[in-house]
């Protein structure tokens, strides 16, 4: 009976001292017992659910009682509860799921469960030991975490022979680990979006957000706090209603998972492949869709589920349905509109025209495979049909200033009379170049060109080369320039001198022929 009586003595002396706000460790030196001894008895108020109050009110023996309920029996009800922490937490990843309606479902099944308080407590202990390990909890559908691999892989060229090396893009969904894989040419932006736009049609839905690394194809300008996002994939986003989040710099724990699958994909899909011989793109693609396959289907060590059925089960049904049409590829790019009432587009090294009020403002070109759109402070100003032959004018009558009578510094009497100041052959030449136009302000651009070359040869040769240029079809800026540069412009005085035969006494004459 003493050592009982000494057992209850511990247990009202170690509530009292746990009443005043005591910790454990202070508890245990204070009573001179293990401080797990005192652990082990501060599990059991919490299991208890009970405050210090309540404890020290009882009598002897309920409270003896209470503290040596059958030790095998929390054990059996633990280790029941915390065989379910990875379906729960696997169930917290559905939009709109929550512990509390988690441990509702949970006491129905089990109503000699733990209470809310302690079946959070056990679950949010387990939870930090996973976090712990460097894992980050994923909501379903919520997000696609893409890169492309370090390694590469290649197809040969049937005719040379040529290796070809191609980069390879994964994509992975954090909340299944569903992974996609596709060979490409380069990480330039146009197969960055081919393979998204592959991604997401395989899969057949779209995630809240696609989570990449700081690709050059994929950010503009990196930062930690703002990455400034290419303005072709944040319309590729707009389209399907998404948004992209690039992945922090120097935070490894963002982009772990997906590098977790790039390991794999080099085990499951570049080992199996490696010992085979590919002859195009095509064929390589081929051959990892079927490699790809088997990975999805490939189970779980921790369970009977697969990348797939988790993807089908869990995460499916949350991304958001398609468009109905598919993503054209669009550019962006910032120009001057010139004089002559266009802008230039350097990819085409063609000229498109736009209303002449809009000369010398900053606008925004966005063009496709199609078309080419003019915008100025979000409004479009001009709308074509894309031109692929260089250096052609591209241009809608209405919007040219001779249209109108509007005032221009440049006319065609402006350069002529600057030509003029070269020579008469260089008037001409001029005179002709900007008549041959339907609208004069086309020929503007190239007669100022060919007038500059004055500062870097001189009057007298771009004299020249209009004289022998008038004898071309057609007059352009580009005939002068490789006049001056093969200097063609001379050749016609050397001719003369090189058929100058002085005469001299050993020449015969023609009589003697006769």
């Amino acid at each position: 009976m003493a050592g009982q009586r000494k057992d209850k003595m511990e247990l009202r002396t170690l509530i009292l001292l746990k009443k005043k706000g005591l910790s454990n460790r202070k508890v245990a030196q204070i009573m001179n017992i293990n401080r797990k001894t005192v652990d082990s008895y501060i599990r059991r108020f919490k299991v208890l659910e009970l405050d210090h109050a309540e404890l020290l009110a009882m009598d002897d023996a309920k409270l003896h009682d209470l503290f040596t309920e059958d030790d095998q029996t929390e054990k059996i009800r633990y280790e029941h509860l915390s065989s379910q922490f990875s379906k729960i937490q696997h169930e917290l990843k559905r939009p709109g799921a929550t512990l509390q309606t988690i441990w509702q479902n949970y006491l129905l099944e089990h109503p000699d469960g733990y209470r809310y308080t302690q079946f959070t407590t056990h679950y949010r202990k387990w939870r930090g030991k996973v976090k712990a390990s460097g894992k980050l909890e994923h909501k379903a559908g919520e997000k696609l975490f893409v890169d492309f691999t370090g390694k590469k892989m290649a197809y040969v060229d049937r005719i040379t022979g040529e290796v070809i090396p191609v980069e390879i893009f994964v994509a992975v969904y954090p909340c299944s680990q569903y992974t996609f894989v596709k060979a490409v040419a380069s990480q330039k932006r146009e197969d960055f979006i081919d393979c998204l736009d592959s991604c997401l049609r395989w899969s057949g839905g779209v995630p809240q957000a696609i989570v990449s690394d700081n690709l050059k194809s994929a950010v503009s300008k990196g930062s930690k706090y703002a990455p400034e996002i290419n303005k072709t994939l944040a319309d590729f986003a707009l389209f399907h209603s998404c948004v992209v989040d690039p992945a922090r710099p120097y935070h490894p724990q963002d982009k772990a998972l997906v590098e977790r699958s790039v390991t794999l994909v080099y085990q499951r899909i570049f080992y199996p492949l490696d010992k085979q011989t590919f002859f195009s793109l095509k064929e390589l693609n081929v051959a990892i869709a079927e490699q790809l396959v088997l990975y999805n289907d490939y189970l779980f060590s921790h369970g009977g589920s697969t990348r797939r059925s988790q993807f089908i089960d869990l995460e499916k049904e949350h991304l958001s349905p398609l468009p109905v049409s598919t993503y054209n590829l669009r550019y962006f790019r910032r120009a001057k509109v010139q004089k002559i009432s266009h802008v230039y587009l350097s990819p085409d090294r063609n000229y498109y025209s736009v209303p002449h009020r809009y000369i010398g403002h900053h606008v925004e070109v966005q063009y496709n495979k199609d078309t080419v759109e003019v915008f100025y402070n979000f409004q479009r100003i001009a709308k074509h049909q894309r031109s692929f032959r260089p250096g052609n004018y591209t241009t809608i009558g209405d919007h040219m200033p001779s249209s109108h009578q509007a005032y221009n510094d440049w006319s065609p009497m402006y350069f002529e009379q600057r030509a003029a100041v070269v020579g008469p052959y260089a008037q001409q030449y001029i005179r002709q170049l900007i008549a041959q136009y339907s609208y004069p302000e086309l020929g503007y651009k190239q007669a100022q060109g060919i007038l500059a070359f004055v500062k870097t040869h001189s009057a007298s040769r771009v004299e020249n080369a209009c004289k022998r240029g008038l004898s071309h079809h057609k007059s352009s800026y580009q005939t002068i320039a490789n006049i001056l540069k093969n200097k063609l412009d001379t050749l016609e005085e050397e001719v003369q001198q090189a058929f100058h035969i002085p005469m001299h006494e050993n020449l015969r004459d023609a009589s003697i022929y006769r």
